[in-house]
């Protein structure tokens, strides 16, 4: 069993910036996809990013391509989300999840583990 821990969230200034972080402890990420959703007050749970552990294959949401950019570091076992230009519709709790498959995945129904969540708020 996975667990995984975000961090990094907090209140910025439009067209600000922040790094979000993902600590996987547990098992191996081998093979597994690792996402970043969002869930804003209201809305339902949004796809932001993917990265293959394996291969480093990134995948991105229309929203946020050219603006955030998730990568990571299989020595710390850590998945990173770093935002950049962020706007008010950028507020969200943000959640990092996994699945034990790679590949290109972004339901999330078809993620197997989730994080607890991190708050970003984004002020105009």
């Amino acid at each position: 069993q996975v667990q995984l821990v975000e961090s990094g969230g907090g209140l910025v200034q439009t067209g600000g910036s922040l790094t979000l972080s993902c600590v996987a402890s547990g098992r191996t990420l081998t093979g597994h996809s690792l996402g970043w959703f969002r869930q804003a007050p209201g809305e339902e749970r949004e796809f932001v990013a993917l990265i293959t552990w394996s291969g480093g294959s990134t995948y991105y949401a229309d929203s946020v391509k050219g603006r955030f950019t998730i990568s990571r570091d299989n020595t710390k076992n850590t998945v990173y989300l770093q935002m950049n230009s962020l706007s008010p519709e950028d507020t969200a709790v943000y959640y990092c999840a996994g699945r034990r498959t790679a590949g290109i995945f972004t339901m999330a129904r078809d993620y197997d583990y989730w994080g607890q969540g991190t708050q970003v708020t984004v002020s105009s």
